[in-house]
């Protein structure tokens, strides 16, 4: 006999085949952690963008996700060659699963990337970085439990509230909402030329321009937009779902690149972007070419 609930088992539905290396997975057991938290049709990943955009007051995240539910199917991956059954949908759910795909798109780039909400980040790492000992949280479970949301909130408060602080800024800025203002966001224009990422040779410069510690860089790299999945069609045969769908096929991938930096010399931030983001980026571009 084996217990109802084993570890193992747990990993294997809670984070997939990408992320437990070490494990093994049946085929059933990989379309279920599909069904849980795959990154095409999960539960979590629908769950979220419904919800988060019903707190959030947007409309970016609604989808038709009961017609999407509805095509849901396990058929085999004949459009790689291989007759393993995979989660996919029939045909005449494609739109409601491009619907999904650009609402999490969307939701990426008006809500979760936001530079505001972004800045939150750095500001939050910083304070961590300053209050816990060693700027890590600690391995022990008991010390690690002992901390939760509320420990880190009322620390900024009495942070924010005690000058002599060593956390005294950093909590500052997030308690009195005196963050830092972005300055630079990449565009499609800065990286034609082979610039892959011009917000860092830019921050380099700035860097030596300001004060280091007014500066903040803030990257993410792009992913995948649309995962591939199999597609029943009409016909019974099995397609790519990035062969038949131009919507999924099309959608851009988003990326992060951006310069934030304190309000106290945001003008002058601003001039200089101004001043040198054309002379160094044709740099840059002259330098990548030889």
């Amino acid at each position: 006999m084996t217990p109802p609930l084993r570890a193992d088992d747990i990993v294997r539905l809670a984070v997939g085949p990408k992320k437990a290396k070490g494990l093994s997975f049946s085929t059933w057991e990989t379309i279920l952690s599909e069904i849980i938290v795959g990154d095409a049709f999960g539960a979590d990943r629908i769950d979220y963008l419904l919800r988060d955009s019903y707190h959030a007051g947007v409309k970016y995240g609604n989808f038709d996700h009961h017609r999407l539910i509805n095509t849901l199917r396990i058929v085999p991956r004949q459009d790689q060659g291989s007759d393993e059954p995979a989660l996919g949908l029939e045909n005449g759910g494609l739109e409601s699963s491009e619907a999904l795909m650009l609402a999490r798109h969307f939701m990426y780039k008006q809500v979760y990337l936001h530079p505001i909400r972004r800045v939150y980040d750095l500001h939050l790492i910083d304070f961590l970085n300053s209050w816990l000992d060693g700027g890590v949280f600690s391995v022990s479970l008991e010390d690690h439990l002992a901390v939760c949301d509320a420990e880190v909130i009322s620390a900024i408060r009495k942070a924010a509230s005690d000058a002599s602080s060593a956390s005294y800024i950093h909590a500052c800025r997030i308690e009195k909402r005196e963050h830092f203002r972005l300055f630079y966001a990449t565009s499609p224009g800065d990286k034609i030329g082979g610039v892959l990422r011009p917000g860092e040779k830019l921050f380099e410069l700035a860097q030596k321009e300001f004060d280091p510690a007014l500066i903040r860089h803030d990257y993410i790299p792009p992913k995948i937009a649309s995962p591939d999945f199999p597609v029943k069609m009409y016909d019974n045969t099995i397609q790519s779902s990035l062969k038949v769908s131009q919507v999924l096929m099309g959608l851009p991938t988003i990326e992060v690149d951006s310069l934030f930096c304190c309000r106290s010399i945001l003008r002058d931030a601003l001039k200089w972007r101004d001043s040198i983001r054309a002379e160094a980026l044709d740099l840059v571009k002259q330098t990548e070419m030889l």
